[in-house]
């Protein structure tokens, strides 16, 4: 393996000691669930008759015997939402080919799935993000029978895959194979869509041109093609070895797709005690895994949502990951695509250019990700520098590309697109954020404007209308936390902010809120904490403010003096219209748990240390 560079070394050695632990703990706790039986051994008799009473004759007998595998499968799957419409399919090929090996696999549960785009400025999309938890605890509920020797994790979009990780941690003492669905094929591409929407937002084509441009985007089964945080999952779980390689984007329907699905199953059999090659989860997702996923995802300029999702799904197996290792690993971490948002190209296009396999290929060989760490697949991750083919209708995998065949698209590490991952923590008296500049153009990353506040987009929308926001702007979108609101993605603001800068205006937006992986042309400091509604800097602002963004230097600023700041009253936010209606007030619970956004905005605290992954100030300091 070549020489791990000396940031990332440092990087994974900070977690490895601030977790120390919490991971032990995490560690022995999967060790006794082990002890107590991985499979169905533990269970009384009337247990294991409830278990597969419903089961056939082959099956039963097999389940009695105890000597070979049971794989449990939770899906995400419904027929609504297009990335996991092809996951219907899926328990039969899976059970078939568990049978082919003398094994046995049981629909588990299923767990929910939303879209963030059918709810984007909906009421729904205050849900969106504590749905993860939902997500994670029906997890949970499915793999609760012990009735199970590994488990299949079928998720692709947002919330979903990171909450099925969540799940699989708790239940560490499993093999888990994750397994993917793939994109839609490419449709309207995606520099007309945008113009489509801006030409909407400012009233010069209707409703049925908007539909139609969205539609031709958005056609057929797969997830969405441009690079926001379901695909960015893809990668991630690819480049920690919880996918087959090359899995992550081969569309659905496809006899690859299907033969890949099948191979799971029987990957995930050799990966059981009953296989011969015990590999659990604990054992394999550590804290190399997880910086392995932070560097894929900066390299290829992947979804801001990912430090929350990340610093929740490293909490969940005993490892605490704070904002300033995504900082530090940014500063070393070229960026090596160009994919919408970022670009024009679409995730087909990367995968055509070298896809995973050239990916994983230069990050190795600069030394920016761990090769050493065990895989579904493998004892290390050079075999997912292959890709998967069909030779004469058999699965095998094969040397991945050594250069890009699209260099728009992907590049290697000696030409990449930029020098940095285009991910900064930006730090001031209006607290912290994250800001992803990869789409951001040099001249836009530094704003210095009044400020205009907002406690609703949908009041954006109208003062945009009423054409109030014709000059520099700083637009503050406040109480739009996750103990306020359930921290809802915001994209109803993207195409007005996008006008505005078109005309020539220096923008910027500022909120508690989230931004996704589509965080586009516009500078935008997200995730802000304290929110808002816990007293934050950003509750104190009031319109006209001078704010300073500068994402260059990694700062955020407004020109107001301290003692002025801290004398300033607390607004009296009316929130009750985020709480009421849709079942949002069934997760009023949920909201008075959430934790911060640099802890994640999870309920679930830190598992193993319940007040550490929250305690950020004092792991800097520890750092420093």
């Amino acid at each position: 393996m070549p020489t791990l560079n000396a940031t990332v070394a440092d990087v994974t050695r900070r977690i490895r000691e601030r977790s120390a632990e919490r991971r032990a703990l995490y560690e022995a706790r999967m060790a006794a669930q082990h002890r107590r039986g991985v499979h169905r051994g533990e269970l009384s008799c009337g247990n294991l008759a409830h278990g597969f009473a419903a089961c056939g004759a082959e099956e039963k007998q097999a389940l009695k015997l105890m000597n070979s595998a049971n794989l449990g499968i939770v899906s995400a799957y419904n027929d609504m939402l297009s990335a996991h419409q092809p996951l219907e399919d899926y328990p039969a090929i899976l059970k078939a080919a568990a049978r082919s090996m003398g094994s046995t696999a049981q629909f588990a549960g299923g767990v929910p799935a939303m879209c963030d785009g059918v709810t984007q400025g909906q009421p729904g999309m205050e849900l969106s993000l504590f749905s993860r938890e939902v997500i994670a605890m029906a997890t949970a509920v499915a793999l609760s029978h012990n009735m199970f020797d590994a488990a299949l994790y079928l998720g692709v979009c947002d919330k979903i895959v990171p909450g099925l990780f969540i799940g699989a941690a708790r239940f560490g003492h499993l093999p888990a194979l994750f397994v993917p669905a793939g994109p839609m094929e490419s449709g309207l591409p995606n520099r007309e869509k945008a113009r489509i929407r801006q030409l909407h937002a400012e009233g010069k084509v209707g409703r049925e041109a908007l539909l139609e441009a969205e539609s031709a985007s958005y056609h057929s089964p797969g997830t969405c093609t441009f690079y926001g945080t379901a695909n960015s999952n893809q990668l991630m779980m690819e480049i920690m070895g919880l996918h087959l390689p090359g899995a992550s984007f081969v569309n659905p329907g496809t006899p690859l797709r299907e033969a890949l699905t099948r191979y799971a199953a029987e990957q995930a059999i050799r990966n059981t005690e009953a296989g011969g090659d015990y590999r659990p989860f604990y054992r394999q997702v550590d804290e190399r895994a997880i910086v392995n996923a932070m560097v894929g995802l900066l390299a290829s300029g992947g979804s801001t949502n990912h430090t929350l999702h990340l610093v929740a799904m490293a909490a969940a197996a005993g490892l605490t990951v704070t904002w300033d290792d995504f900082t530090a690993l940014s500063a070393v971490t070229p960026g090596l695509t160009r994919i919408y948002p970022n670009g024009q190209a679409d995730v087909n296009h990367f995968h055509a250019a070298g896809g995973m396999s050239l990916l994983i290929r230069e990050l190795l060989g600069a030394g920016l990700i761990h090769g050493d760490i065990p895989t579904v697949f493998g004892s290390d991750l050079t075999a997912y520098t292959r890709e998967p083919c069909l030779e004469e209708g058999r699965l095998v995998w094969r040397e991945g590309p050594t250069e890009s065949l699209d260099t728009d698209v992907l590049r290697g590490v000696q030409d990449p697109f930029a020098p940095t991952g285009g991910l900064a923590v930006l730090d001031g008296n209006l607290g912290r954020g994250v800001i992803k500049v990869s789409a951001v153009a040099e001249e836009h990353r530094v704003v210095e404007a009044p400020a205009r506040i907002f406690e609703d987009q949908n009041a954006l929308k109208a003062a945009f209308e009423a054409g109030e926001l014709d000059r520099d702007l700083v637009v503050v979108v406040r109480y739009q936390g996750p103990r306020a609101n359930g921290m809802p993605e915001l994209h109803k603001l993207t195409p007005y902010l996008g006008v505005l800068q078109d005309r020539g205006f220096r923008v910027a937006l500022v909120t508690d809120g989230r931004m996704s992986g589509a965080s586009g042309k516009v500078p935008a400091a997200i995730h802000m904490t304290p929110e808002a509604l816990d007293g934050g800097p950003l509750a104190r602002l009031r319109d006209g403010d001078i704010i300073r963004l500068d994402a260059n230097a990694g700062t955020l600023e407004v020109k107001v003096a301290a003692d002025e700041l801290a004398q300033r009253e607390l607004g009296e936010p009316h929130l009750e219209h985020y709480h009421l209606g849709l079942g949002r007030e069934l997760f009023t619970g949920l909201r008075h748990l959430a934790s911060g956004s640099e802890a994640g905005a999870s309920v679930f605290g830190g598992f193993e240390a319940d007040d550490l992954a929250s305690q950020a100030e004092q792991i800097r300091q520890q750092d420093a």
